[in-house]
Parts: structure tokens; C-alpha cells; sequence
């Protein structure tokens, strides 16, 4: 905001959240209505048909695996899933998925919420919209309306792995990217964009750990989170129950690695970030059972509703995520991007590679997991331990904190891979190429 308005420009944010931003000093008119239910259909039936464009282009079946079955519950989910299966028959190929992009326009254009955005952007008459996140289809509206008034549009892929999920649904003039990597991987699904409109400027999720003023010394983290100044500490990286459905069972089994380890002259403990949108009681009986080493310390999120998009960060949340990578020696999860974020403090991370024996879930795997496209970005393979077994995890634990630097300096290869250095000046990125267009 500040480089912005130093700059000169003046920032409104359009809010379609439950979230207020009033309260934080910032302008905001709140985005009021939503898609229609046939731009939603529209929308699945372009998710669907680009996978299997992809698979057939690709030729590589790893697209089918993003797909999610729709609930069979009920007369009218039924009724959806056929409307898909129908209009997936008709639209197939780029040809198919570029009449898909301009029906979900015109549906759009019909509906009450198009003509509620075209009535603000008339009064407000602003320069840009600037989408922050690619995949919602309530942005097909207020995009479509400044689109139709001549307003310039872009907007930024929200994450590292969305690209090759089909989670683009907006069609903007132009496109924010991480890197180079994820602008070619844009030009590949999307051969329709053009290089010109697209600009790297990395990630700003990254920004906050370079903010000195965000620290805490280790005795004053320590205290507030009742941790113990003689242990080290290592991160578990808890997921959310879709993308990783072992998990407790996963935490359990590196207490039980760290108890061994202690038991040989180690002193460490845990502390368990959970998935900040995963409020299950799911970890609880490990949490018990290993509350004389696992310390837990919530992410300060809001929640606001019930589905995962109403469960939003707060400023206090950029803090604790800073001090918790800062104070402990490395982090353990299942095939997550705090591999990046322990990477830009020089520290390991240990991916969870193996089956437990009594599974959650039997169409799950980690094999599935680090099979996906995004996992294919690593340079070599060796930029994290890989725990591929229960019993691999005392062992690489203990060489993760003798000798941290044999992975993290090729974690750091792949970080920059991914998105572009410094990765404290993504912000300034975004405004330079907002100044040009």
C-alpha cells in the first residue's frame, strides 16, 4: 500500500471477503452479490476440459489427478454433474475452452452482480482492476464489467502449483507471475497469452521475513509461547485433511523419532503449527500423548464461516509465522511450500514420503502428492531429506541439525527457481510494471 501511494496511486480495495479492511485504515467498497450458477457450471466444465486437454496434449495422465469428483448427494448435484458431462462433450481442445471463456462472460453479463460492478467501476472510474487471485469465480464479474467499460485488468497467480491444476479462471489483460518458470508454465496451458502480457515480480508472501521489526529474540518467543530455553525446537507443518488425511499419524511419528533421539543426548521438542484453515480436533490424541514435547501454537487466523476461504490471516499471524521458522531448526511436512519459507532463513526441510498402515483415506498416497507437476520444478531431486519410511526419521532429523547446510543450499537453488530474488522486493515489482501498463 505504502509503495503504491508513494508512488502516486490511489488504492480502493474491491472486498469480496468477510473481512474488514475499514478497521485497518484502508478504503474498501464492499463487492456485493455472486456468480450465477451457470457461470459456476460453466466454470467446472473448463476446469474438467482443460485436464483433459492437457493429459492429451501432454500426453501425460498426471492431469486426471486433480480432478475432484462432484457429490452425488442429492437430485440437483446429480442434475449439475450431468449439465458438466453434457457440456464437456461439446468443448473440447483450445477451441472448445476458448468458447467456454467468453460463454462464462456472457453468463455473467446477464446477471445482477455484472450490473452491480459495471454501476461501481462507472462511478469510481478507476485506472486498473487488480485481481489478487486467479481462481474465483465471483472475479468473472467485476473483471468482465471493467473489461466491457475499457478498464485495464490483471491479475496474480495466486500459488506455486495452480497453473497446472486449471485453476485459471479469470481472463485478464494482463498476468503477475513468481518467476520465470511459472510465466513459461502460463504460456504453455495458455498459449492464447502472449509473453508481453505477462510480468514476474515473485511472491509477497515472502516479504515479511525480511522485516527486521517483525523479530523476536529467542528468550522473548520462547516465554510467550511457554517453550523451554534448554530444547531446540523443530516445525511440523501440519495440512489440511484433503491434501494430507494421515497427518496426526504422520506427527506422531516424529514425537516418537524425537523422543528416541532424546533419549541419546538430544534435548529437542516440537512445535506444531497446524494447517491455518484446519480446526479439527484430528491431532488430539497425539497432542496428548506426547504434551511433554509437542508444543502447540495456533496460526491467528479469523474465522468468519465454515468453508476454507472465510478463514482469513491477520497481521499477527505474519509474526508468529516469523518467529516460529526463526526459532526452530528445521520444518517437517507433507510436500509443503514452507520448504521456501525455511529455505530463506537457511534452514532444512524434511518431506514426508511413506504409507501409514491404517490409512484415512485409500485414494490417497504421497506418491500421488509428489507426483504432481509442481514437485517437478526441483533442480535435483535432493533439496529436502525425504523421511521414506516411520524408521528414516531419527536418523535424517539428527543429520538435518549436524549438517543443515547439505540441503538447504539446493533449496535455496529451487527457491529461486520458483520465484524471482530478492524476494523482499516483490511489492516494488508489482507497482513498477502496475506504473507501465
Amino acid at each position: 500500500m505504502k509503495i503504491g501511494e508513494q508512488m502516486g496511486w490511489e488504492v480502493i480495495f474491491w472486498n469480496h471477503t468477510p473481512f474488514g479492511l475499514e478497521e485497518l485504515g484502508y478504503k474498501e467498497i464492499k463487492l456485493k452479490g455472486n456468480a450465477r450458477g451457470k457461470t459456476d457450471l460453466l466454470k467446472r466444465t473448463k476446469i474438467e476440459a482443460e485436464l483433459d486437454h492437457f493429459t492429451e496434449k501432454f500426453n501425460d495422465p498426471v492431469y486426471q489427478t486433480y480432478k475432484f469428483s462432484g457429490s452425488k448427494k442429492g437430485f440437483k448435484k446429480r442434475v449439475k454433474n450431468g449439465l458438466v458431462s453434457v457440456l464437456l462433450s461439446t468443448h473440447k481442445g483450445e477451441k472448445g475452452l476458448k468458447k467456454l471463456r467468453g460463454k462464462m462472460k456472457s453468463s455473467e453479463r446477464k446477471g445482477e452482480y455484472y450490473k452491480n460492478c459495471k454501476a461501481v467501476l462507472e462511478r469510481e472510474k478507476p485506472a486498473l482492476v487488480f485481481c489478487t487471485n486467479q481462481r474465483p469465480v465471483n472475479a468473472i464479474g467485476p473483471l468482465t464489467a471493467a473489461q466491457d467499460l475499457g478498464i485495464l485488468t490483471a491479475t496474480f497467480i495466486f500459488s506455486w502449483d495452480n497453473l497446472p491444476k486449471a485453476t485459471m479462471v479469470v481472463d485478464t489483460d494482463y498476468y503477475f507471475v513468481w518467476s520465470d518458470h511459472m510465466k513459461q508454465e502460463l504460456l504453455k496451458y495458455y498459449p492464447h497469452i502472449k509473453t508481453d502480457q505477462v510480468f514476474i515480480t515473485g511472491s509477497p508472501q515472502f516479504e515479511s521475513h525480511f522485516h527486521q521489526s517483525l523479530r523476536q529474540s529467542r528468550e522473548e518467543f520462547f516465554k510467550e509461547h511457554s517453550l523451554e530455553l534448554c530444547r531446540k525446537y523443530i516445525c511440523f507443518s501440519g495440512d489440511d485433511v484433503t491434501t494430507s488425511p494421515d497427518d496426526p499419524q504422520y506427527l506422531d511419528d516424529v514425537a516418537e523419532a524425537v523422543r528416541n533421539l532424546n533419549s541419546n543426548g538430544h534435548r529437542l521438542g516440537i512445535i506444531f503449527r497446524r494447517c491455518p484453515v484446519d480446526f479439527s480436533e484430528r491431532y488430539n490424541f497425539v497432542l496428548e500423548k506426547y504434551k511433554d514435547l509437542i508444543a502447540p501454537i495456533d496460526p491467528f487466523w479469523k474465522k468468519y464461516g465454515e468453508n476454507w476461504n472465510t478463514i482469513l490471516p491477520t497481521k499477527k499471524d505474519l509474526k508468529l509465522q516469523v518467529n516460529t521458522i526463526l526459532h526452530t531448526e528445521a520444518v517437517v511436512n507433507v510436500g509443503s511450500s514452507m520448504v521456501f519459507d525455511f529455505a530463506a532463513y537457511g534452514k532444512p526441510c524434511l518431506y514426508i514420503n511413506y504409507e501409514v498402515p491404517k490409512k484415512n483415506r485409500q485414494d490417497w498416497s504421497t506418491e500421488k502428492i509428489y507426483n504432481f507437476v509442481h514437485f517437478r520444478s526441483m533442480p535435483t531431486g535432493e533439496e529436502v531429506y525425504w523421511l521414506n519410511s516411520k524408521e528414516e526419521i531419527s536418523e535424517k532429523l539428527d543429520q538435518a541439525l549436524q549438517n543443515p547446510n547439505e540441503k538447504v543450499q539446493k533449496a535455496v537453488k529451487w527457491f529461486n527457481e520458483i520465484n524471482i530474488q530478492p524476494a523482499n522486493e516483490a511489492s516494488q515489482r508489482i507497482w513498477d510494471n502496475l506504473s507501465i501498463l
